[in-house]
C-alpha cells in the first residue's frame, strides 16, 4: 500500500539525519496521502540506519493502524500530526526535528524574527518563527499547543522541545523548510554573537510584503 510513498518518506527521514536535523532515532516525518486521506508516519524507536519502507506504519486520522509490515509502532508525536492535518487541510506533509540552533532558541523561549529575507517565502505570514507553549511530547495536550502557531504558519518552534515544519506541496518541501529554519537559527545566532548580544535590525513588514518575480525575466 502507498509504497512510493514510503520510499521517499524513508529517504527524506534518512537525509535528515545525515544532514544534522535530527539524531539518535529523534524526529519524525508523514505524508498524507490526497486519494485514501490515509497518513504515513515513520515509526517510534527505530535507528534511521536501520529504517526502511517496511517500518512506514499506515494510520488513519483516527490514530487507528492500518498497515506496517515490521513489528514496530507509528511515531510516538502520532497525536501532532493528526492535529496539524485536521487543523490545515491544505497540508500534506510535516517535519518535525530537533536540529540544534533552533531547539535552543526553543529552549530558552525566543522566536526567530524575519532577518534574512528569503525565510518569509519559506515560512510564510509574517516570516517570524514563532513559539508554542511547552507541553510534554506524545501527548495530546501537545498536538493541540501548536495550532495556535501553525494554523497561520508553515513552521513553528515547540518549547524546550524542537522544530514543526509543514507543505502543502509535498515531504520534501516540508524538509526545505525545517533546513532553513535550522539554517536562519544559525545565522541569528551568530550576529547575536557578533553583535554581542544587541539584536541585529529586522527587514520591516512592509519590505517583506513587495517581493515578487522579476519582471525583466522572461520565461
Amino acid at each position: 500500500m502507498l509504497e512510493d510513498l514510503k520510499k521517499r518518506l524513508v529517504k527524506i527521514a534518512k537525509y535528515a539525519d545525515s544532514q544534522g536535523l535530527c539524531k539518535h532515532k529523534s524526529g519524525n516525518f508523514s505524508i498524507r496521502d490526497e486519494k485514501s486521506g490515509y497518513i504515513l508516519v515513520t515509526p517510534s524507536a527505530v535507528s534511521r540506519e536501520e529504517l526502511n519502507k517496511n517500518h512506514i506504519c499506515v494510520v488513519d486520522m483516527d490514530s487507528n493502524l492500518i498497515e506496517v509490515h515490521e513489528k514496530v509502532r507509528p511515531s510516538s508525536e502520532l497525536l501532532m500530526h493528526i492535529e496539524v492535518y485536521k487543523c490545515r487541510p491544505d497540508v500534506k506533509a510535516i517535519v518535525h526535528t530537533h536540529s540544534k540552533f533552533a531547539t535552543a532558541f526553543s529552549v530558552v523561549s525566543k522566536e526567530i524574527p524575519p532577518i534574512v529575507y528569503e525565510i518569509v517565502n519559506v515560512i510564510g505570514g509574517d516570516g517570524r518563527i514563532k513559539i508554542s507553549p511547552y507541553k510534554r511530547p506524545g501527548t495530546i495536550e501537545l498536538a493541540k499547543s501548536i495550532i495556535g502557531v501553525i494554523k497561520n504558519d508553515n513552521a513553528c518552534l515547540m518549547a524546550n522541545h524542537g522544530v514543526l515544519t509543514v507543505s502543502s506541496k509535498d515531504i520534501e518541501d516540508a524538509y526545505l523548510k525545517a533546513a532553513y529554519v535550522e539554517e536562519v537559527a544559525e545565522i541569528y545566532y551568530n550576529a547575536l554573537q557578533i553583535n554581542r548580544g544587541e539584536e541585529p535590525e529586522l527587514i520591516p513588514e512592509q519590505e517583506l510584503e513587495l517581493w515578487k518575480y522579476p519582471d525583466e525575466i522572461n520565461y
